[in-house]
């Protein structure tokens, strides 16, 4: 008796405080009620006290905890979020999907850049001549398989680069990706769309579509790029001045090879150079 006298008292200490957060909270009514029900109608006197009390605490911490100011919705097993947010990451992401097929188009033509660097001229320490800086930069064209069509002022050089499997298979890769997101976004925002003769569609069937991208590089074929060189000394022949129009990616690699610097720009040692 004098147990369950103890118990009572303490529920009521407990549960006295937190009438206001089970009032502002209707779920954590339903929840209290949810146990009885579930019971086969269990009457509150039939309950043991242990019983009772464990479903009177389930009740308060869930009622302080989503009228707690630290409570971030969502976060108890609810669907919670901002329209506004979802439309505009929604927005963001078909603004920027166009760009997958960029990628593909782009990657069966060159980027054309045109810059000039400079190297030392025959008159600087360890310099070159005009003559020996073209013949150093035919035998560079010549074993990147490159060959002269146009040997006047102007030096234009042409090769083949040929179809790669390796980016075939990246292009795939990466449409599958894309497609996959697309998917996913579609899933989300058409929920319960049905489609007449087909029923509810699985969006995730767009990523059969990817091996295009790689199909779509192979048949363009082998590519043919086209590379200019013009070279130029100071007055004192100090200086030599090379200007190279062609793709980004041979003029990158040309002027590291033959290690050139751009013009107007200055060339930082790296820590481990000696």
């Amino acid at each position: 008796m004098f147990l369950n006298l103890s118990f009572l008292v303490t529920l009521c200490l407990l549960i006295g405080p937190s009438l206001a957060f089970v009032k502002s909270s209707p779920s954590s009514l339903t929840a209290l009620k949810s146990p009885i029900r579930q019971n086969d109608k269990t009457s509150v006197a039939q309950l043991s006290p242990l019983d009772f009390f464990e479903t009177a605490s389930n009740v308060l911490a869930d009622a302080s905890t989503t009228s707690s100011p630290d409570y971030i919705p969502g976060t108890s097993g609810e669907v919670s979020y901002s329209r506004a947010s979802y439309y505009v990451i929604l927005g963001l992401y078909l603004t920027s999907f166009p760009g997958l097929w960029s990628v593909i188009k782009r990657s069966t033509s060159a980027k054309v850049k045109r810059k000039t660097f400079v190297s030392k001229g025959e008159n600087a320490t360890g310099g070159k001549g005009l003559r020996e800086q073209a013949g150093e930069i035919m035998a560079y064209m010549k074993a990147n398989n490159y060959e002269v069509v146009d040997a006047g002022e102007t030096i234009t050089f042409r090769g083949i680069v040929q179809r790669s499997t390796s980016q075939a298979f990246f292009l795939v890769f990466c449409a599958a990706v894309g497609l996959a997101s697309l998917a996913l976004v579609l899933q989300i925002q058409f929920q319960n769309l049905e489609l007449p003769g087909i029923g509810e569609p699985n969006w995730f069937f767009l990523t059969l579509l990817s091996p295009y991208a790689g199909l779509y590089y192979w048949r363009a074929g082998d590519r043919v790029d086209e590379c200019s060189i013009k070279l130029e000394a100071n007055d004192e022949e100090t200086e030599n001045s090379i200007i190279v129009q062609g793709p980004e990616e041979e003029i990158e690699r040309m002027w590291r090879t033959l290690e050139w610097q751009e013009k107007g720009m200055v060339k930082v040692p790296g820590l481990l150079e000696a």
